[in-house]
């Protein structure tokens, strides 16, 4: 892994951020994305309270042993653009995680599909609950993928919430 940062100490520095700030800070590189970004090769481009929007560029590293992109890459996109949006309208000191997901594909993807964008918007944020809706299209605006996500809201065990 060629990741240079601990990834626990760049979440511990987050959690003294809000959502937006520490999402925005990884849009402009102020911290580092996270490894998972790295191994599968998608980036987090814009984040705005209750909207996150990731890029990446399918390739054969991505194929799955039927000739085309596993549809988990597809499921990985939305999971983060739903959740940076849920994150985005988090405090500092709070936390989600992803309680129940629903996924719809909607098309294949090749390396050929070219660059798959992804954009999740936020439902609806409560104390304990936050749900999000997601899409993925490719570079034509061809609808890929769409979702939605149910993610729990907690405090960070040792932070203020």
């Amino acid at each position: 892994m060629s990741t240079q940062h601990d990834p626990r100490a760049v979440a511990e520095e987050g959690r003294r951020l809000s959502g937006m700030e520490y999402v925005q800070a990884i849009v402009t590189g102020a911290l580092p994305a996270p490894p998972i970004s790295e191994l599968i090769g998608f980036r987090l481009v814009l984040a705005e309270p209750g909207r996150a929007v990731f890029e990446m560029e399918p390739g054969p590293q991505h194929y799955n042993p039927i000739g085309s992109v596993h549809g988990g890459i597809a499921l990985t996109l939305l999971d983060s653009a739903m959740g940076c949006a849920v994150h985005s309208v988090l405090k500092p000191g709070q936390a989600y995680t992803t309680v129940d997901m629903t996924v719809n594909f909607v098309r294949p993807v090749f390396e050929k599909t070219g660059k798959l964008r992804c954009e999740g918007k936020l439902i609806h944020a409560g104390g304990r609950v936050a749900t999000a809706e997601g899409r993925v299209w490719d570079g034509a605006g061809t609808l890929i993928a769409h979702g939605s996500e149910t993610c729990l809201i907690m405090a960070v065990p040792g932070t203020p919430a």
